[in-house]
């Protein structure tokens, strides 16, 4: 496994993390603890050190079982997790005053809610869960960050930024106050590599990309006839006639790169890999197949150039989360 700087954090990340959504069981149907516990052991014996989890991973229980993991495991493991909005609403919505989503007092208490569900005396990594730029300078939010730092409960602080909007942060970045920032970026979404990364990079912010295979769509697999289990939220994600543009697009990239479509999650990963402002990348993980796939590609290797090229092409920004 090779390792990154996360940003100003100093911290020594393995490139490919851990994305923890899935073993929450939240909107993942058929996420079992034994093999998410399987999983997640298996990745750290292959050399993974970052855990991203948060609060409403299913209700805390995605970070009960990362703290148990990290609890019986020797290595240093970094772990990440994140404060909801206190109006619950993803993405946070222009307009809306932070005190409605981020007061002080609503950041320590979910803070220490999540230090309670790990079982762990510091997070890492501390994040807000939604972001929008018209809260810099506003409330009391970076008051109660710097008093969980002062306290030892958090180590950093970072935010992560709408789906689709990776622009919404960068006043943010601009302040200093922020160590990391994790967002959306692969390769239909490459507007990270417009503005952010750009700053991320000129202002040392460590980034976390999430959705680096487009929730599946990037992998390879997903067909017209694909289907979900009930109440999986993927069946909204890949509705209409959703899982047929996915899959002609893919279609174009394995022609234009002449690889073959078992190759696409592996193109995906070291895509994003290919960036220099990129510190990890957190796919979601949940069985031991995808972990030995998925963590063999951190050993520092990215695209070729020509195919990273070829591959601008492919770009197609669109939001399946909404309609």
């Amino acid at each position: 496994m090779n390792y990154r700087t996360l940003g100003k954090t100093g911290l020594k990340v393995s490139e490919v993390g851990y994305g923890a959504w899935g073993i929450g069981k939240s909107s993942w149907i058929g996420a079992n603890d034994d093999e998410s516990l399987k999983a997640l052991h298996k990745a750290i014996d292959l050399g993974l050190n970052f855990i991203d989890t948060a609060l409403v991973y299913g209700d805390g229980y995605s970070e009960q079982l990362v703290g148990k993991t990290v609890k019986e495991r020797s290595e240093t493991i970094y772990t990440a997790s994140k404060v909801p909005p206190k109006n619950r609403q993803w993405p946070a919505r222009s307009g809306v005053p932070v005190e409605e989503t981020f007061p002080g007092d609503h950041v320590i208490a979910s803070t220490e809610q999540s230090l309670r569900n790990l079982g762990l005396e510091t997070i890492d990594v501390q994040q807000l869960h939604v972001w929008s730029d018209e809260w810099v300078n506003q409330g009391d939010w970076l008051e109660a960050v710097d008093k969980l730092k002062r306290q030892g409960k958090i180590r950093f602080f970072g935010v992560s930024i709408n789906d689709h909007q990776p622009e919404n942060a960068l006043k943010l970045i601009e302040t200093g106050v922020v160590d990391t920032v994790q967002v959306i970026y692969n390769i239909f979404d490459q507007s990270p590599e417009d503005r952010l990364l750009p700053a991320c990079e000129l202002y040392n912010v460590g980034v976390i990309v999430r959705v680096p295979l487009d929730e599946g769509g990037l992998t390879g697999t997903i067909t017209p006839d694909s289907t979900f289990p009930e109440n999986d939220f993927r069946n909204s994600y890949f509705r209409g006639d959703r899982k047929q543009e996915v899959y002609d697009r893919v279609e174009k990239i394995v022609s234009d790169l002449g690889i073959a479509r078992e190759q696409m999650a592996e193109t995906a990963l070291r895509y994003v890999l290919s960036h220099p402002a990129v510190s990890t990348v957190i796919p979601g993980m949940r069985s031991l197949r995808n972990v030995e796939q998925n963590c063999r590609l951190g050993d520092g290797q990215g695209l070729p150039k020509e195919q990273v090229e070829k591959l601008k092409a492919h770009r197609w920004v669109r939001n399946f989360y909404q309609s």
